[in-house]
């Protein structure tokens, strides 16, 4: 287990919702990122407890990127402690036109519930949270606006989606935007020179050997440049596990229509694959079934 200074709790969820880091100061505290909406009951209780607030006011919500799986509970905690929420600059137009296709919301068959961001956050600047301080960095790739926070002193990366142990959140491939895959070389670039001695992932455990992790994702961002297919198989395979999370169970007749239905599984399929529905749904399930990712269930799927 990662040692991380007494400022700093992190509560790891899983793949639905994102992590929850929690930063401590002596009166206050701050949370990045809040989790998707099926989660909100569990966020809440979480941040209630002597692990998260403590009886502190919540002085603000941050969030790494405005995906569904880290915004998801901005509205809810903002009305229960009366916050401000600071989103990535990169975010702003997308928050504020509550542009479903930009954020990956409806456009990606997920759901949030509508929030106002109150504060800006922009690459470059440094904000004191939890009695540390931190630096806000450009990040793009998995999404073009995000941002990761690095504390100097403790060697501490808040990465959200731009690093995980092992790779990173999927990446629109070429034909949808060119410049997400260079953004990713770019950002692991940065990442490798910050001298990082801890990172703390959006999803999953936080970890210390980072060079390595930085190799994998770099190996990983060079297998997509070579085949984009690659990186449009994973791209429609991960979406549809996050909908089966959300879900809980999908019944095996019903992919064809989830292909149909979700606005960048069938844009994906038109550009790049030309796939009937049912073909495509057949090719999905056998992938995810093989690497042990979902399972059979009485004529259902569900996670394995």
């Amino acid at each position: 287990m990662i040692a991380l200074p007494p400022e700093v709790h992190v509560f790891v969820r899983d793949w639905l919702s994102a992590n929850h880091v929690v930063l401590k100061g002596r009166d206050d505290v701050v949370v990045i990122d809040t989790g998707y909406a099926k989660h909100i009951p569990l966020t809440r209780a979480l941040l209630a407890s002597r692990a998260g607030l403590d009886g502190r006011p919540l002085a603000r919500i941050v969030n790494t990127h405005c995906h569904s799986d880290h915004m998801g509970g901005n509205a809810a905690l903002q009305r229960d402690y009366r916050c401000p929420i600071a989103i990535p600059e990169g975010e702003a137009v997308h928050v504020a036109a509550w542009d479903e296709r930009a954020l990956l919301i409806g456009y990606a068959g997920q759901r949030a519930e509508r929030f106002a961001a109150t504060e800006i956050i922009r690459p470059g600047s440094v904000h004191v949270w939890g009695g540390l301080e931190w630096r806000a960095l450009a990040a793009p790739g998995h999404d073009m606006g995000a941002l990761v926070f690095f504390n100097d002193a403790h060697g501490i990366l808040i990465s959200g989606d731009a690093l995980w142990k092992n790779g990173y959140g999927f990446v629109m491939p070429p034909a949808f935007d060119t410049a997400a895959l260079p953004a990713v070389r770019t950002t692991l670039e940065m990442l490798s020179g910050l001298g990082a001695r801890c990172v703390v992932p959006g999803h999953g455990e936080p970890f210390a050997d980072v060079d390595e992790a930085i190799e994998r994702a770099h190996k990983r961002t060079a297998a997509f440049e070579a085949d984009p297919l690659r990186l449009v198989w994973h791209a429609i395979k991960v979406l549809f596990v996050f909908t089966l999370l959300d879900r809980e169970r999908i019944a095996a007749s019903g992919v064809p229509g989830w292909v149909e239905r979700t606005g960048i599984v069938r844009d994906l399929n038109a550009q790049y694959l030309g796939l009937a529905p049912a073909a495509l749904a057949e090719r999905i399930v056998a992938e995810l079934v093989r690497s042990g990712a979902l399972r059979h269930a009485d004529g259902d799927l569900a996670p394995a």
